[in-house]
């Protein structure tokens, strides 16, 4: 009887021990997912940039610096999100992304405040069109970096509470990283109003 019952208890650990691993995996596959719809909006305004550029390109002829700059940041925000795609969570990787996206949200930022400066540019269809898509994709990458914070906080939370502490250092869960914006006065989506 008391080999019995010590089976069922051992029996039961196990099972425990399990349910404890399966959740981290599925916590960790959660952040992972959260980061590929990041991926999904980031690589959308990327690529917008490119034609926002050509169409202010044929207004600022003489704004070539900024053009350029801008262009520059979008490269280096782009190897940002590779590198953090192949690593998502990892400290470096989001650090990278995170510097090189606010880079380019200054970038960007530039280019509207001097093209404000050109009446015929803030009249432009394809600039309007195109500043509409870029908020509201700007929109899309917050809220997509919001659900992959949370569910960062949620795989840390299970990683490092007792017992599943026991079974993430056991099985190498290692720590997963937020994706933040540095200061306050970046987390706002840049103005890209042409408009009236």
């Amino acid at each position: 009887m008391g080999l019995l019952v010590f089976v069922v208890i051992l029996v039961a650990a196990g099972f425990f021990v399990v349910g404890l691993y399966n959740g981290l995996v599925t916590a960790r596959n959660g952040y992972k997912n959260a980061f590929a719809q990041i991926d999904v909006q980031l690589t959308r305004r990327y690529d917008l940039i490119p034609n926002l550029v050509e169409t202010a390109r044929a207004y600022m002829a003489h704004e070539r610096g900024t053009l350029e700059a801008v262009i520059q940041a979008r490269n280096s925000a782009v190897a940002g999100l590779s590198a953090a795609k192949a690593v998502p969570g990892d400290a470096a990787a989001m650090q990278q992304l995170s510097g090189a996206d606010n880079a380019l949200t200054q970038t960007l930022g530039r280019l509207f405040a001097l093209s404000e400066a050109y009446p015929d540019l803030k009249a432009n269809q394809t600039m309007m069109q195109l500043s509409e898509e870029l908020t509201s994709t700007e929109n899309k990458v917050a809220f997509a970096r919001q659900a992959y914070n949370d569910a960062v906080m949620g795989y840390n939370n299970r990683r490092e509470m007792f017992p599943g502490s026991i079974v993430a250092n056991t099985f190498a869960f290692l720590p997963a990283e937020l994706l933040q914006i540095e200061s306050p006065d970046k987390r706002a989506v840049p103005k890209v109003s042409f408009g009236t």
